[in-house]
């Protein structure tokens, strides 16, 4: 297996550009985000972009869902607010964002705790690769065995927990945050989009934590990843946002007539291909 970066290359921008790309490109697509941002890299680059990079760029992906769900988000806060002070006022607006707030505690408990074992043991490709394909056949059962007969409007304490437990496993690489969190929806027998938004509302914290708490790091890894500029961050970060937006859009308009085994057909060709390049020595883990 390759060893931990010691030394760390200097960012070209056009890594930086196509990283930001493939940020926006698969951050809300159930493929994994930063599975992709760790084998695009390896593979066209020798290197690791580094969590911290792809944390950071991630902040643009983050504003592109906060633009999109605008007027839903301002709503939930303004009900939340009102919820604290008028018991009356309690509709689904102030639970969901009680549910949000309930669902992002496991995410930022784990997240600290192994932040160190995600800079470096969860960017092994051979982990990535296998989770690619080992959670192609969750998202399979998902489909099977939900029942999707629950709107938003349906959504409870019980989903936001099992949600957000499920939210925990977009620590590992591969996994698919979006794909873990729109899952555990489809089990509890939520819609497929009503999974796939609430799964974006309880990202929206600890993504941007993630991204801020990373910021410190990204132009100076400590052995991990490439060392990149200011302006190549922000351009980085502006493109993820903008193509992060599109793909929220095609999402949420896929997913209301077509499955997740899309999806999971194309993890199971990707994390083959990577398993293949890694045993023939083409590229290191």
């Amino acid at each position: 297996m390759g060893s931990i970066l010691t030394v760390n290359e200097t960012m070209t921008w056009l890594q930086a550009i196509v990283l930001g790309g493939v940020q926006g490109l698969t951050e809300f697509l159930p493929i994994s985000s930063s599975g992709h941002m760790r084998i695009v890299s390896q593979i066209w680059f020798g290197e690791d972009a580094g969590a911290s990079f792809t944390a950071v760029t991630q902040l643009g992906t983050e504003l592109a869902v906060l633009l999109y769900f605008a007027k839903d988000i301002w709503r939930i806060i303004l009900a939340w607010f009102a919820g604290l002070r008028n018991a009356d006022a309690r509709g689904l607006d102030y639970r969901v964002g009680w549910y949000v707030i309930l669902a992002t505690i496991p995410i930022g408990v784990l997240g600290f705790v192994f932040k160190d074992e995600i800079r470096t043991m969860g960017r092994n490709l051979w982990l990535v690769a296998i989770m690619l394909i080992l959670f192609s056949f969750v998202f399979v059962a998902a489909e099977r065995y939900g029942t999707r007969s629950r709107p938003l409007e349906k959504i409870t304490r019980r989903d936001a927990i099992v949600m957000g437990l499920a939210q925990c496993l977009a620590l590992i690489p591969g996994v698919s945050r979006s794909g873990a969190t729109a899952s555990a929806g489809l089990f509890l027998g939520l819609e497929r989009e009503a999974a796939f938004r609430f799964s974006f509302l309880i990202a929206i914290p600890a993504v941007l934590a993630s991204g801020l708490f990373s910021l410190k790091d990204v132009f100076e890894p400590a052995g991990e990843g490439m060392a990149a500029t200011g302006p190549q961050i922000a351009v980085a970060t502006f493109v993820a946002f903008v193509l992060g937006y599109v793909s929220i859009a095609w999402l949420l308009k896929f997913v209301s007539h077509h499955s997740m085994v899309w999806f999971a057909g194309y993890r199971v060709i990707l994390g083959s291909v990577v398993i293949g390049l890694l045993a023939a020595g083409v590229i290191t883990s």
